[in-house]
């Protein structure tokens, strides 16, 4: 029975030894609430660290924890000291962290971080690789195991992994900037579906894969391989109605039942009865933007020193990351802050700022929520923000305004807040105005909204959405292209070659016996190469052809001294067993005069892209440009193109990475056919990567074997991977 693993940094469950005792505690956090239902079944596993070092662990309860973690559906990763320091405060919170929050002065990078961090997830791998079987399904989370997809995949290469990144992912231009930024994607692209709290973070990582590793990329889809691998957005939500009905308790406990500290917040509120409470939750992180914050509160009184006294900030900043040095300074920032804000404005009865530095039990929390009439949450960057959702949650009477951050990636869910630039000062006070004036029925009408979509989409949902995408990309992900020739069709194939009477090859050359390369002449075919086809070539009863849009000049220097039958520049001109090239078809070359002047333009205004100039057709290669500029030009070239041909007979032909144009009446399918009409075959064999190569695909009878290589949607048979099966497969014929 297939199950669910789970793998995060820290499991579910906090450990504590006491006395030679362990104590677990069930953590509270929104992960470990949001995959409560996934992690339901009795054979599911949760692997992460226990947040215990070996240094700490007794070698006599070595056992014992992993029998409590058992209990609790959870086993455990192994980490000493050292591992911790580089894998987790170093490379993922003083390398990723910062720098996929935009923060680049405050990135470290740290080339012994980044082995440990290494070597770290080869151990979260080894774990996953150990629990889990092929029909498993593997979940993934966050940026300090971004290695691991890749390093489970390499291994089983048939088990469904999903991963989730939980903080924001940076454009490319951020991105770019670390050292080992392909590793980094190729450890992700392991995975067979990537999600992100929102679309922007999703278009930003298509955006590095399509510009760093080169691979295709269609709408949400990136093509690896033998693989698709899905990436999509699933805002995470919260347990809606847990904190709903806590804000409904609290609501109705009557004062006897009320914590000390609700008593206290009561008893301001009716001191002061029209002052405003706004509510500022975060960790003390500088992603949260809390030392801006004051800032801008210390500029909102002085501006409107009409409301002192009449409102109060409570700001809770709870302890994170105390270690590293950028938190110390930090810190040291808000307690001056607040001690200066305090300082300036105190009055006997009133003091602006209550601050507390420390984490508070989730009643107290509630407690703030329910008695805060504005919530004012203002990250400069935060992946999603969940105190957000927490407030609207559980203001029950629908009383209560929100002030959220434009960069928390929340705020594209809660378009009913108002949404500010938390660098806009102006910005800022004019919405704190809005908010302490704002009318009851407007709060209650925004907040409906806002509860309705909470409710609907909560945490369960956002997980099961999750689980339910991958199970399906998994189902869906070969269904729309051929069937893969896999070692036991390759060997029906081989054996209707080696019992045929007479055969017929048609090869193609880039992308199916070579590996493109930037500068196509660099593609030239090597010694294994040429063995292979003079193996092939040299076989009684068997003609094969080099089937290729290349020109005859390039072919002619590296194939004509061995005697090969070619067929270049789509079907224009034929070689066979070594004589000169000869025209297949009579093609006019007047238009390309019209086409040049076209083409050099866009060549002047797209770096890296340059004209091949064959002898009846002009292809226009921009492999060597950014790929989202050249998909620009390309798509731009290709409506000024059909324009100008319109009444000409000519075709524009999109290779990969290519654009060429040609005469209509010419094309591999028409050449091929030609060759076949020409004898009786009872063995026809057509293998090739490009569109070029479906006229062929189409064009043969329906008895040829026909192969594409690569994963897209094609007219041909079966598919394989990549040049290096396309040789494998070829040796089986010679073999």
């Amino acid at each position: 029975m297939s199950k669910t693993i789970i793998i995060s940094n820290r499991l579910p469950v906090q450990l504590e030894i006491h006395n030679n005792e362990i104590k677990t505690t069930p953590s509270v956090g929104g992960l470990a609430t949001g995959m409560k239902s996934v992690h339901s079944g009795s054979n599911d596993l949760w692997i992460g660290w226990s947040g215990l070092t070996d240094e700490n662990i007794p070698k006599n309860l070595e056992e014992k924890i992993d029998t409590t973690l058992k209990d609790h559906g959870c086993a455990k990763v192994k980490l000493n000291a050292e591992e911790v320091d580089g894998f987790y405060f170093g490379f993922s919170n003083r390398t990723i962290w910062p720098l996929f929050h935009y923060f680049l002065e405050y990135s470290e990078f740290e080339l012994n971080n980044w082995e440990i961090y290494k070597a770290v997830n080869q151990k979260f791998a080894d774990a996953i690789i150990a629990k889990a079987d092929d029909d498993d399904i593997i979940w993934v989370h966050d940026y300090q195991l971004m290695l691991v997809p890749q390093m489970v995949k390499d291994k089983k290469p048939d088990i469904s992994i999903g991963f989730f990144l939980h903080i924001p992912f940076p454009s490319y231009e951020i991105f770019r900037t670390l050292p080992w930024r392909e590793e980094i994607l190729r450890g992700l692209m392991g995975s067979d579906l990537i999600g992100f709290h929102t679309y922007d973070y999703e278009r930003h990582f298509l955006s590095s894969i399509r510009r760093l590793l080169g691979l295709d990329v269609s709408f949400n889809e990136v093509h690896i391989e033998n693989r698709i691998v899905k990436v999509d957005s699933f805002p995470m939500g919260i347990d809606y109605k847990k904190f709903s009905e806590a804000g409904k308790a609290n609501s109705l406990n009557i004062t006897e039942n009320q914590s000390d500290f609700q008593q206290r917040l009561n008893a301001h509120k009716e001191s002061t009865k029209d002052a405003k409470l706004i509510l500022s939750i975060d960790r003390l992180d500088y992603t949260k933007g809390i030392a801006k914050r004051l800032n801008a509160f210390e500029y909102f009184l002085n501006k409107h020193p009409e409301y002192k006294e009449k409102v109060r900030l409570i700001i809770l900043a709870v302890p994170s990351r105390s270690n590293v040095p950028q938190y110390q300074l930090l810190k040291k920032e808000v307690d001056e802050l607040v001690g200066r804000i305090n300082g300036e404005f105190s009055t006997v009865n009133w003091t602006p700022i209550w601050y507390f530095y420390r984490s508070m039990p989730f009643e107290n929390l509630i407690d703030l929520y329910t008695s805060c009439d504005i919530a004012w949450l203002t990250p400069i960057r935060d992946g999603m923000n969940l105190v957000a959702k927490e407030y609207i949650a559980t203001r029950t009477d629908k009383t209560g305004v929100l002030i959220l951050s434009e960069m928390a990636g929340s705020a594209n869910e809660m378009n009913e807040s108002l949404l500010i630039n938390p660098n806009n000062f102006e910005q800022t006070v004019a919405a704190l105005q809005q908010a302490i004036n704002m009318p009851v029925e407007e709060q209650q009408e925004r907040n409906d909204i806002l509860q309705k979509r909470l409710e609907r989409y909560n945490v369960e949902k956002w997980a099961n959405d999750f689980i339910n995408s991958l199970k399906e990309q998994k189902e869906n992900s070969i269904s729309y292209v051929s069937k893969k020739l896999g070692t036991e069709l390759s060997v029906v194939v081989e054996e209707k070659y080696k019992k045929a009477q007479k055969r017929l090859l048609f090869i193609d050359y880039d992308g199916t016996l070579a590996a493109f390369k930037n500068d196509p002449q660099k593609a030239s075919p090597d010694e294994e190469l040429y063995t292979l086809l003079d193996n092939i070539a040299s076989q009684p009863n068997t003609d094969m052809y080099l089937i290729s849009g290349r020109d005859k000049e390039t072919f002619t220097k590296w194939f004509l001294h061995k005697k090969y039958n070619m067929i270049v520049e789509h079907g224009v001109w034929i070689s066979q067993e070594g004589e000169e090239f000869r025209m297949l078809e009579n093609v006019k070359k007047e238009w390309m005069q019209k086409i040049h002047p076209v083409l050099e333009s866009f060549v002047d205004r797209t770096p890296g892209s340059f004209i091949e100039e064959k002898n009846y057709s002009l292809a226009w290669h921009y492999r060597k440009t950014d790929p989202d500029f050249g998909n620009k030009r390309a798509t731009e070239l290709n409506t000024v193109l059909t324009s100008l041909i319109a009444n000409d007979d000519l075709s524009v032909l999109n290779g990969n990475k290519v654009m060429e144009i040609k005469s209509s009446n010419v094309n591999k399918g028409r050449a091929a056919m030609r060759v076949y009409n020409d004898d009786t075959y009872d063995f026809v064999f057509a293998i090739g990567d490009d569109w070029t190569d479906e006229f062929m695909f189409q064009e043969l009878p329906e008895s040829a074997i026909t192969i594409k290589v690569g994963h897209q949607k094609t007219q041909a048979k079966y598919y394989l991977d990549g040049t290096t099966d396309v040789r494998k497969l070829l040796k089986r014929f010679i073999d």
